[in-house]
């Protein structure tokens, strides 16, 4: 899998701010094929930060009503990334 594949996206939410300012974890929206090994390597060679920690979470898809009919939303991965300390990556520094 390409680096670029494992990491669809940043997650910018109040509690990944909380989590940022604490403990330095930043939270990406994965792929739900990737493991955490994937996910260490293309968070260091993309961003050129030092990853402590890796911990990931499967988000279950929520049920939506569009209409009479009953849908559901899909089911993704959430990675939090916890950096070494003085380590940041400037896409999360604006917020």
């Amino acid at each position: 899998m390409d680096l670029h594949q494992v990491i669809e996206k940043p997650l910018v939410t109040e509690k990944g701010t909380d989590m940022l300012a604490e403990g330095n974890w930043v939270l990406f929206r994965v792929n739900a094929a990737a493991n955490k090994i994937q996910i260490r390597g293309a968070v260091q060679k993309i961003f050129n930060v030092k990853v402590l920690r890796v911990n990931t979470q499967i988000v279950h898809g929520k049920r939506r009503r569009f209409g009479k009919s009953v849908g559901q939303l899909k089911t993704w991965k959430k990675a939090m990334v916890q950096l070494a300390e003085g380590e940041k990556i400037e896409i999360f520094e604006g917020v």
